[in-house]
């Protein structure tokens, strides 16, 4: 039991500092990445792009039900995530020496 808490607790520090890592981790060492979805595209597009909404996704699934009901709070929060991390990325460009005011 302590032993498994202390995966998830090394796999939740994992996601904030590194999800995309944790990512690659998940699939070479689990198989509910292959589980949770029907192809490969949609994993590599989650890599990519929205890798804490990936992490949640593969976390919530269930094999008999998929993703239903209050499991979709904890998939938005990823996408919340995401999208505060892709904000940030967007404002620190803004910090750069002689970044153009205007786009061109």
């Amino acid at each position: 039991m302590l032993v498994a808490l202390g995966c998830g607790c090394l796999l939740a520090m994992g996601a904030a500092i590194a999800p995309r890592l944790v990512l690659i981790i998940m699939a070479i060492f689990g198989d509910r990445m292959s589980l949770a979805f029907d192809s490969w595209i949609w994993p590599v597009l989650g890599w990519i792009f929205l890798p804490y909404t990936t992490i949640m996704y593969i976390l919530v699934w269930t094999p008999l039900g998929g993703v239903s009901g209050w499991d979709w709070i904890w998939v938005g929060l990823g996408l919340i995530l995401d999208l505060m991390k892709w904000a940030q990325i967007f404002n620190n460009r803004k910090q750069i020496p002689y970044y153009p005011e205007t786009a061109i």
